[in-house]
């Protein structure tokens, strides 16, 4: 049987093949065997990898690029170079920006940061940057030495033109070192048994963007650090704002502050303060009636005004009763303590064992509502009938203190909007990795944490523009990453750049982001 030539059209392009037709025994039929020749050139076969010239060459080097354009817009967009530039020697603004692109892409120590730049087109659109373990660490020396994060502060409210409504809280940084002066024993709110430095964070609502944070040591409670904020806010031309704080902040000297300078606010109050549970004692029977039932939210709340004397002064504020949050805070509650309960009385008490030690650590905050002894080596426990009591009554009811012009429903809204730094605070901690830092110096801890909040303000800026382009229901900030890393740049011998055809799915992220 004699061979002969194919012609086989394969996306629009001719290709010429060899068939060899053969007889197999086995099956008892003719088979063909192909054999690529070449594409078709007038009839002729021609190889294209036997041709001089190859189509394209082989590149120099590919690296990571589509993940990069939005930061690089955002970066623009809110002129972090040019206000690093006014803090910073030109040589670090990128190299700063570039570590703070990495903490929110793909978090590495420092030792790693160099070979991760290396194989992206930041090191082609800023080369040579100093990114070595000891570079890092010199720049968040460098930072920690200055008032980089107060000038930053500064720049960026008035080129954002901050809003009028500002949240604020403060959070704990937890770290192994020994050599950090700010790292001090103190309430955790981790729950995690190391020093902590607290820092507090100011977030504008309308922006949803970190525009200040300061540092303070570990054992600072939150109420002392209200007035330093303030000055600070002032220092940065902010004067007519709005904060909003959660109870930590409330006491007595930080009213007296807020009120005698005119600040505007909305907190709600201590609950262990006898004017508070005299009011709550008063609005627990009066609120519920049907004359003072609202919508808010498509949700029935009964509201009602109340004045509260604080020390000398009279503040006013709204009563809030939500039927529905005190039936699940119930309901949480007895199962909580229902479960201790039983914990407790499924320990054995050894002799090595503290009994107070062992009963607080079962307990936690729940102490307070159980009773205890221990009878051979058992607990006997039973809920406290006037603790439980107080707790459930004041289940689903709540007040919030105010000064400016708000109405019930505006005062809500806008101290339910707290949850955006408490998400800044998370995801310092859970998408940025800020802790526990291990570094060794008070100086680098003010630097990282400086470079850290760069990031903060890039993912929740990031997060802002998905949620306008209606992104974020199909994609998580990972998940979108993922999606643009696979688009990558060639960088040819001669320096020309070649980026890879974009699917779909990049295209319309970047068309919705980068736009």
């Amino acid at each position: 049987m004699k061979s002969f030539t194919r012609i086989k059209k394969i996306k629009g392009q001719e290709y010429l093949y060899k068939i060899t037709p053969y007889y197999d025994p086995k099956t008892k039929t003719v088979k063909q065997k192909s054999k690529y020749l070449g594409k078709n050139v007038n009839g002729t076969p021609v190889k294209i990898r036997s041709q001089t010239t190859p189509l394209i060459p082989t590149p120099k080097k590919v690296l990571s690029h589509a993940e990069y354009l939005p930061l690089l817009k955002i970066i623009n967009d809110l002129e972090l170079e040019s206000i690093l530039q006014k803090m910073l020697p030109p040589q670090h603004v990128w190299t700063a920006l570039t570590i703070a692109m990495n903490y929110l892409i793909k978090p590495l120590a420092s030792s790693h940061i160099k070979s991760w730049y290396e194989g992206t087109i930041l090191s082609e659109t800023h080369p040579d940057l100093p990114l070595s373990s000891q570079s890092v660490s010199k720049l968040f020396d460098l930072i920690g030495n200055t008032t980089a994060h107060i000038d930053f502060s500064n720049h960026l409210a008035q080129k954002i033109s901050t809003s009028n409504t500002l949240v604020y809280d403060i959070t704990s940084i937890s770290s192994y070192s020994q050599m950090i002066k700010h790292l001090e024993w103190g309430y955790n709110r981790d729950g995690l048994d190391l020093p902590q430095i607290n820092m507090s964070l100011v977030i504008d609502k309308e922006q949803e963007i970190p525009i200040m944070y300061d540092l303070y040591p570990g054992s600072i409670v939150d109420v002392s650090t209200l007035k330093s904020t303030i000055k600070k806010l002032r220092s940065c031309g902010i004067q007519d704002y709005t904060m909003i704080m959660d109870r930590g902040f409330f006491s007595t000297p930080n009213l007296e502050e807020m009120i005698t300078s005119g600040l505007s606010f909305i907190m709600p109050p201590s609950t262990t303060l006898k004017s508070v549970k005299e009011t709550m004692s008063e609005v627990h029977s009066l609120i519920s009636n049907p004359n003072n039932l609202v919508m808010y939210q498509d949700e029935p709340l009964f509201v009602i005004p109340v004045t509260i004397d604080i020390g000398e002064l009279c503040v006013k504020g709204y009563a809030y009763y939500d039927q529905k949050r005190e039936q699940n805070e119930r309901y949480s509650f007895y199962k909580r303590l229902y479960d201790i309960l039983e914990r407790l009385r499924g320990v054995r008490l050894r002799s090595w064992m503290n009994p107070a030690n062992v009963f607080k650590e079962l307990t936690k905050k729940n102490a307070r509502y159980i009773s205890w002894k221990v009878n051979d080596d058992r607990f006997e426990v039973e809920l406290k009938k006037n603790s439980v009591s107080q707790r459930v009554n004041r289940m689903g009811r709540f007040i919030l203190l105010y000064q400016g012009d708000f109405g019930w429903e505006e005062c809500l809204s806008l101290y339910r909007s707290k949850d955006v730094v408490e998400k800044g605070f998370d995801i310092m901690k859970n998408d940025l990795e800020v802790m526990p830092a291990n570094v060794r110096k008070d100086t680098t801890m003010k630097g990282y944490l400086f470079i850290c909040f760069l990031s903060l303000i890039l993912r929740m800026r990031l997060m802002k523009m998905m949620r306008d382009a209606e992104l974020s229901k199909r994609y998580s900030i990972e998940a979108l990453i993922t999606e643009l890393e696979k688009n990558k740049v060639m960088i040819l011998p001669d320096g020309t750049q070649i980026v890879a055809e974009q699917t779909k799915r990049q295209r319309e992220i970047l068309k919705e982001l980068c736009a």
